[in-house]
């Protein structure tokens, strides 16, 4: 194991419960139920649904919600929802391109992306809220429904792990897209290192709110990425459009990268802040425990009436 990577929570658990969940849907419970479940209440309420719906049955949904009458007229399977049974629409949208396999003295980014958001899709579906997935890289590579029954947590979880990185990640294409087909409000929330154009990722982050839907930005970054304190000369790849390797000497190149690095995050930052968008720094170093915590912590405060920091 490199120096200073986080110890694996899941390495002494029960091998039959590994067997029979998963291992990223184990990871998930353990995170929420052992820090986050101080949560009394959802810190997502607030976007209440405004109507009662049927949609198809899939994958998931318990029988006991199939509407028998619906299917008796249209010979389809359709399951009722209430405004009581779900508080919030949630697409988690988890990056794969090729940048999120780097792992250096971590797991990593993609790993690391797809632990915190088994473990917001956790917490939510306990709350009874609904929670969709999407995966992209190159181009949408699954988009899941949002459902709240208890059996689609796995659904997302065997979908997040199946997930592989690569190709190029056009974040403002997807969200763009994204933007287009969910019509209803709800809660967009993004794994992403973010790099993409500063400019056309903010735009896209923009039509989303245009839409009212809330954004919520995980930004998963390496420890790397952010000290560049890499000892030359380093061999580095890139690990998306080209593949092209090159030998650099780091010292050379650090002063620079580090200011326009820096810039583009600080401007991320800003951007979605001022736009009233939530912005959450999620380095690799970090357990997701600890992410979850400050996030949720912020946000159920504002709901208090504490100021946005």
């Amino acid at each position: 194991m490199p120096p200073n990577t986080p110890p694996d929570p899941t390495a002494d658990l029960d091998p039959e419960a590994l067997a029979r969940f998963g291992r990223l849907e184990l990871l998930a419970k353990l995170v929420v139920e052992g820090v986050v479940s101080g949560l009394h209440r959802s810190p997502f309420k607030g976007f209440s649904v405004e109507f009662a719906e049927h949609r198809p049955y899939g994958p998931g949904d318990e029988i006991r919600h199939i509407d028998w009458r619906a299917f008796g007229k249209t010979d389809r399977y359709y399951v009722r929802e209430y405004e009581e049974e779900t508080n919030l629409k949630a697409y988690l949208v988890l990056d794969t391109s090729g940048s999120m396999a780097f792992a250096g003295r971590t797991i990593s980014k993609l790993e690391h992306a797809r632990r915190l958001a088994a473990s917001l899709a956790y917490l939510m579906i306990r709350q009874r809220d609904a929670v969709g997935l999407v995966t992209f890289d190159g181009e949408v590579r699954s988009m899941i429904p949002a459902r709240s029954a208890p059996g689609h947590f796995s659904v997302l979880c065997r979908a997040m792990e199946q997930a592989r990185p690569g190709g190029e990640a056009p974040l403002h294409r997807v969200l763009h897209a994204l933007a287009e087909r969910i019509r209803r409000r709800g809660l967009i929330v993004i794994f992403s290192d973010g790099l993409d154009d500063l400019d056309a990722l903010c735009q896209s982050l923009r039509h989303l709110r245009h839409r009212h839907h809330e954004v919520l930005f995980f930004h998963i970054l390496a420890p790397e990425e952010e000290s560049f304190d890499f000892a030359g000369p380093v061999r580095f790849q890139d690990l998306e459009a080209s593949g092209r390797a090159m030998r650099v000497d780091p010292s050379a190149l650090r002063a620079t990268y580090l200011e326009r690095f820096q810039t583009h995050c600080r401007l991320l930052r800003e951007r979605l802040l001022g736009m009233g968008a939530d912005y959450q720094h999620a380095p690799t170093t970090e357990a997701p425990e600890r992410i979850l915590l400050d996030y949720l912590a912020r946000r159920t405060g504002r709901s208090h009436g504490v100021p946005r920091s």
